[in-house]
């Protein structure tokens, strides 16, 4: 049979599916059966959670993981939690939403360029996966790569999402190593594509790596807000010097 090709909406409906790793798809449902006190009236989405925006973005975002009352509750990543509200009111201040806010699935949200995922696609444990989890989780944001051929800019929020970005470009032969790039926030790189790869037709992205908006980092001023609205305005510069 002739193999169909790939698209955004298969990636969305495989993640969905996914069973691979079973002690974060037991996690889930717990915390999808349990419930926090706040949201106790609400029915939890409880399964993998997909990246969403524009098909055609030339900034692509890549968190950690849904949160165990945020995304794993709303099924949709950064969104109802208080990591979503930084990140989408920096996005928001940037011209890149239309809303400074990310409730849930049916709040109205529109991405401007902009397509969000995130290295594991289901809630960890005390947000800590394992390394099992992480590579199994890679072929889901390797497909979305090679989908995405429109991207100049990678922002990758916090090291595992920086870590995971740069291990799915070496996994695709993109690239052939990672030497002398280290997460740092604010670093740059411009990366160079191996000769003998099939690549983008327009070359790789430029990433960027920021701190993840956690509320370990917000609430501590490791990552402020400033900080954040400065990521961004490079990312429009970057997207603009075409």
């Amino acid at each position: 049979m002739e193999k169909m090709p790939d698209s955004l909406i298969q990636v969305h409906d495989d993640v969905i599916a996914c069973e691979s790793c079973p002690r974060l798809r037991r996690y889930c449902e717990r915390i999808a059966r349990l419930k926090r006190r706040a949201y106790r009236h609400e029915e939890y989405w409880g399964k993998p959670v997909p990246g969403f925006g524009d098909s055609k973005a030339r900034i692509l975002i890549v968190g950690l993981a849904p949160a165990a009352h945020g995304g794993n509750r709303t099924g949709r990543v950064f969104t109802g939690d208080r990591s979503g509200d930084f990140l989408f009111g920096a996005l928001h201040r940037a011209g890149l939403s239309n809303q400074p806010h990310s409730r849930d699935r049916e709040d109205g949200l529109l991405l401007k360029g902009v397509y969000i995922t995130a290295a594991l696609r289901c809630a960890p444990p005390a947000n800590k996966p394992g390394r099992v989890e992480l590579a199994r989780c890679r072929r889901f944001l390797m497909r979305e790569l090679r989908l995405q051929t429109r991207t100049k800019v990678v922002v990758a929020l916090g090291r595992i999402a920086f870590d995971e970005y740069l291990k799915a470009l070496v996994d695709m032969g993109w690239i052939a190593d990672r030497r002398g790039m280290r997460f740092r926030h604010g670093a740059r790189f411009r990366l160079e594509h191996r000769a003998s790869a099939v690549s983008p037709p327009v070359g790789l992205p430029v990433l960027l790596a920021s701190y993840h908006p956690s509320q370990q980092n917000t609430q501590t001023g490791r990552l402020t807000a400033g900080m954040l609205d400065g990521i961004f305005s490079r990312v429009r510069r970057e997207c603009s010097a075409d």
